[in-house]
């Protein structure tokens, strides 16, 4: 199949590969600090479906290209600043910003890998990750109301659910960038380390991953994206699929086979 110009400079923009079972999504637009527009939104919805549907896929890391920017959000294009923010809101994404902030259908783990800035809709992405791990250079914030806009995908509601209240209000009432010293503080950031040190932190955090058994990786993040408005004795009760695939999977019966054996697990993955 030929591919045009056009599709590949889409194609570019967000690249991904998947190599040893773990996907890496780059948001490769360094020319406005990997901000996203509506090209590179649809281009990371696609991937997201893609991963989605991949089944040998157990891990994925997120990250964005060059050395100053994880993501800033929105590309303030003129193009983008002609919407108001009525047109904005009226056409949200209902996975979120970057296809990811409020997507509840991934099975899969998602591993922030934050380079630098993390602002907008780009500190949205992080809140869509389940493990954050940030070089001691990156910043975070949800910055919108200092041009006069709300962080709509999630941020908001995210934020003030996932650090104490006060913390979360400090951010968002002020639109202040945090360290990410700050945010692991917060409880957000899982590891903070130095830039040179990031992509050691984030492949232990991949290999602690894979260590485990894919369907019971599946399980847990099934289990806790899709229950969150549930009491934990409700939560107990639902018979999710990856749940019960988990339950009477391969990889439950080569675990304690594994285990019996004194020798590590190979895990057949379904």
């Amino acid at each position: 199949m030929t591919v045009s110009m056009e599709e590949k400079k889409i194609v570019d923009q967000v690249t991904l590969t998947i190599e040893n079972h773990v996907a890496t999504v780059v948001i490769d637009r360094q020319h406005v600090l990997n901000a996203v527009d509506g090209t590179a939104q649809a281009r990371l919805n696609d991937i997201w479906n893609r991963i989605e549907a991949d089944l040998d896929v157990r891990a994925v890391v997120i990250t964005g290209a060059g050395t100053r920017a994880f993501c800033v959000g929105a590309d303030m294009s003129a193009s983008a600043v002609d919407k108001t923010g009525l047109q904005y809101w009226a056409e949200l994404d209902p996975n979120g910003f970057g296809g990811l902030s409020l997507r509840t259908s991934l099975d899969i783990p998602v591993i922030a890998r934050v380079n630098g800035y993390a602002l907008g809709g780009g500190m949205e992405i992080v809140l869509g990750a389940d493990i954050v791990v940030a070089a001691d250079t990156a910043r975070f914030g949800l910055t919108e109301p200092r041009v006069g806009r709300l962080a709509l995908d999630g941020g908001i509601h995210q934020l003030v659910r996932r650090v104490p209240y006060t913390q979360a209000m400090g951010m968002l009432l002020t639109g202040r960038k945090a360290e990410a010293a700050e945010m692991q503080s917060m409880g957000l950031v899982n590891e903070v380390v130095p830039a040179d040190e990031l992509d050691a932190a984030v492949q232990r955090w991949v290999d602690q991953i894979l260590a485990c058994a894919p369907s019971s990786v599946r399980a847990v993040k099934q289990m806790v994206s899709r229950t969150s408005h549930l009491s934990a004795a409700e939560a107990r009760g639902l018979r999710l699929p990856a749940l019960m695939a988990a339950l009477d999977s391969e990889d439950s019966a080569e675990g304690v086979r594994a285990f019996q054996e004194k020798r590590p697990p190979v895990w057949p993955g379904r």
